[in-house]
């Protein structure tokens, strides 16, 4: 698994656009998201296969993941999807509407050499089915999940509120799946492009939820998405207080620790641990 790896941001390109894919190369985001699915008509789907592919090979993207995203197995395009993707060297092969996991096995079979699975959680059967798909999350190479908040409203019927008040009991019972099995796990896409306002509060609303970054759908997001979910300089100040307690020699063996006058225990040295390694990887990318 690859916790500590930062993906802020995980910005959706349509792999039918060649133009997008090479803009890509330049923008500020963690992950980009060759899309074959909803950004692709139908009548585009084989040329965007072949485009996507092509551009994994060529490579280009420096740091940042690229990760392709298919169509589902139920679809005319699935298993080309599915066969091009996997031989085409990609971080990640992104697979929509897991729902158990033999979903996660189905995909995960072809899958070679560095490339890992990555899922959407975006139906109202994959949220019951949630401890499962975590639990095999590890056999089928399935570091990341996304939740796929549009498909997870129209399933449910309810309303997309500004707070998305309606999806939060399955956000967080996501988080908890993904974190307890050690699967990081990105928000889902901001609609309102232009609403900047409105993205910076539902960033934070998934920082405070337990998300890793976010995934977005347009260039002008990257910006919000980058600033909520890197660690603030306090934070990872405070991080290293803690880690520095712990490290102490006269500490040594000691589960709880009085810092600054408020009380720590080694849950909160795990915690501070993995801040400052988030940090670290974020400032290796930007250096």
């Amino acid at each position: 698994m690859t916790a500590n790896r930062p993906r802020r941001s995980a910005l959706y390109m349509p792999a039918s656009n060649a133009r997008a894919i090479e803009k890509a190369k330049t923008l500020a985001c963690d992950v980009v998201i060759l899309d074959l699915e909803d950004a692709v008509a139908p009548e585009a789907k084989a040329e965007a296969r072949q485009l996507a592919v092509e551009a994994v090979k060529a490579g280009g993207f420096g740091a940042r993941e690229v990760v392709i995203r298919i169509n589902g197995r139920d679809t005319p395009w699935g298993a080309a999807d599915l066969g091009a993707a996997a031989a085409a060297g990609a971080d990640a092969v992104l697979v929509p509407k897991v729902a158990s996991p033999d979903d996660l096995a189905h995909y995960a079979a072809p899958l070679q050499g560095k490339t890992r699975l990555w899922a959407m959680i975006e139906t109202c059967a994959a949220i019951f089915a949630l401890d499962a798909l975590g639990r095999a999350a590890p056999s089928a190479k399935n570091d990341v999940w996304i939740v796929g908040s549009n498909d997870l409203v129209k399933e449910m019927r309810c309303r997309a509120r500004p707070d998305r008040a309606p999806l939060v009991p399955a956000l967080s019972l996501a988080v908890m799946a993904a974190h307890a099995n050690g699967v990081a796990i990105l928000d889902g896409v901001y609609n309102d492009i232009p609403n900047l306002e409105g993205l910076a509060r539902e960033c934070e609303q998934g920082l405070d939820l337990g998300m890793d970054g976010k995934s977005l759908i347009h260039p002008t997001h990257l910006e919000a998405a980058n600033r909520a979910f890197t660690p603030t300089a306090e934070g990872v100040a405070w991080a290293r207080t803690v880690a520095s307690a712990f490290a102490a020699p006269e500490n040594t063996g000691k589960g709880v620790l009085k810092v600054d006058g408020k009380m720590v225990e080694r849950l909160h040295l795990a915690e501070a641990e993995r801040l400052i390694a988030i940090s670290e990887a974020i400032a290796a990318l930007q250096g």
